[in-house]
């Protein structure tokens, strides 16, 4: 490749990278999941489009799918909170078995008996369409709130169905015969074990290091923390063991324990994210040939039928069967089973494999996605408030972040008061900040001004918070309980006393 050819490469990729974050707000307006952006640049650009650009590499589309898969899962660890998910891991780590299981049996035997497919090919299709995508779902649910209950399960089950789920396909597309089920329990169950244990090792030893190792420059901690749950992958993997658990794992224990630079960390991550997104989308939209699509529309239509109305249901009921779940929200969670990039990117391990008819199959799974998508991701949040579950009693949390001043010994902490905060209407003097914590700069309108002790908070303000090193923690728990209970939080037993101030 000449240099040439390489600045002509380079200003393609800033295009489409410029053209694809200028979509961002055609799907934040319309409600839509920016996949669908995304992939409908790709097929823009690809051979039946505008662009004419031929692409058929599954191979090379596998990997860097999967590299944008490990970025996407380290981004999404670093954003789980722990509080959220943690009463809510029984069930989540049911629906990512127990739920896969049932979901592969149903869309394998209806691809079987009514599309007429192999076995094989079924079962692979049953596999690929039975993980869920976080980012589809949240792109959508992020203005609706709903319990914290519900939001956890969702989370946690969309980071931890990826590993049986890559295992299951990975199975059914080695030549030869299928294993017995037993053979493949025992695998998913040895894998997840491997990869659980890898994960939490290195995400604790991970935070260990960067509590305790001062690194020359504040922007290393982004990339060492990138690095850290990369890491993860790569010894998950070479132990036998699931990969993209383990770095979903390290992620979420580095997320959670309170990094230095942890703002910087944060937006580097979800940048990162962004664009392994973008790309990852665009390079399936390109793998795509429209035009062979006609006779594969009609089967992926009764396919998705079945997984959206009889799989992902009964999924969900037998998985949480044991937790008592109310009706409403186990009728959420079914209809909440997005599917984004993954299945896309599962679907060419069959082709690379050299499976029979796997060109058919990634054609009905991306067409599956394409139109569900379509159809359950507008109807989420209408369906979330038709069940009572997006009221305005669930309380939205502070959007708090942490810098740190480290030659003054303390912390500024900016606050972002949602809709639905109980902070609203409440004055500065009746936060009660611990003794060391004060609100410094309230920022309205896009106005900025120095507030009294007299002074009404209000939803959408902005308040810059000063707090001394020893006071840092209480400050943030006194902040998070009003935000939750008002300014009787201490009183209502909310939590998060202060005194002084």
């Amino acid at each position: 490749m000449t240099v040439h050819h390489l600045n002509q490469l380079l200003l393609v990729c800033s295009l489409v990278l410029l053209v694809a974050v200028a979509a961002v707000r055609i799907s934040s307006r319309s409600g839509l999941p920016s996949l669908l952006v995304y992939l409908g640049i790709g097929v823009a650009m690809g051979q039946d489009g505008i662009g004419d650009v031929h692409f058929d590499n599954a191979e090379l589309t596998q990997v860097i799918g999967y590299a944008a898969l490990v970025v996407i899962l380290a981004e999404g660890g670093l954003g789980t909170k722990w509080k959220e998910i943690r009463p809510g891991l029984p069930a989540a780590s049911s629906l990512a078995v127990v739920g896969v299981s049932v979901s592969v049996g149903v869309t394998a035997t209806a691809a079987h008996h009514l599309i007429g497919l192999e076995w094989r090919q079924a079962l692979i299709i049953g596999a690929v369409v039975s993980s869920t995508d976080a980012a589809a779902v949240f792109s959508v649910l992020r203005k609706v709130p709903l319990p914290s209950r519900v939001t956890g399960i969702l989370e946690a089950e969309s980071g931890f169905n990826d590993a049986p789920v890559v295992i299951l396909v990975v199975a059914f597309s080695t030549a030869g015969p299928v294993d017995h089920w037993y053979h493949l329990f025992a695998e998913i169950a040895l894998e997840l074990s491997i990869g659980a244990a890898i994960g939490l090792a290195v995400g604790f030893l991970g935070a260990f290091g960067l509590r305790h190792v001062a690194l020359p420059a504040s922007g290393l901690y982004p990339i060492a923390v990138m690095a850290i749950a990369v890491t993860a992958y790569a010894a998950g993997a070479l132990a036998h063991g699931s990969g993209f658990l383990a770095v979903y794992l390290a992620a979420m224990v580095l997320g959670n324990a309170k990094l230095p630079h942890w703002p910087a960390t944060r937006g580097f991550a979800d940048g990162l994210g962004w664009i392994a997104q973008i790309g990852m989308f665009v390079l399936l939209g390109l793998l795509v040939t429209p035009h062979e699509m006609g006779d594969d529309i009609w089967p992926a239509l009764v396919i998705g039928l079945v997984l959206t109305m009889v799989a992902r249901p009964l999924s969900v009921v037998v998985a949480l069967l044991p937790f008592r779940m109310p009706w409403q929200e186990q009728a959420l969670m079914s209809w909440a089973g997005l599917r984004g990039a993954v299945p896309i990117i599962l679907a060419t391990i069959p082709m690379v494999s050299g499976i029979e008819e796997s060109r058919r199959i990634f054609n009905i799974v991306f067409v599956l996605v394409v139109v569900y998508t379509l159809v359950q991701g507008p109807t989420l949040p209408w369906l979330a408030r038709r069940l009572g579950l997006a009221n305005s009693s669930e309380t939205a949390d502070l959007g708090i972040e942490s810098a740190p001043l480290e030659r003054l010994r303390g912390h500024l902490l900016s606050v972002a008061i949602p809709d639905g905060s109980k902070m609203h209407g409440v004055e500065v003097a009746e936060l009660r900040l611990p003794a060391g914590a004060a609100v410094t700069l309230v920022v309205r309108g896009g106005e900025s001004f120095v507030p009294l002790p007299s002074t009404v908070l209000r939803r959408g303000d902005e308040l810059l918070v000063v707090a001394t090193d020893p006071v840092r923690d209480a400050a943030e728990r006194r902040l998070r309980a009003v935000g939750q209970g008002g300014k009787l939080a201490g009183w209502l037993g909310t939590g998060g006393n202060g005194t002084g101030g």
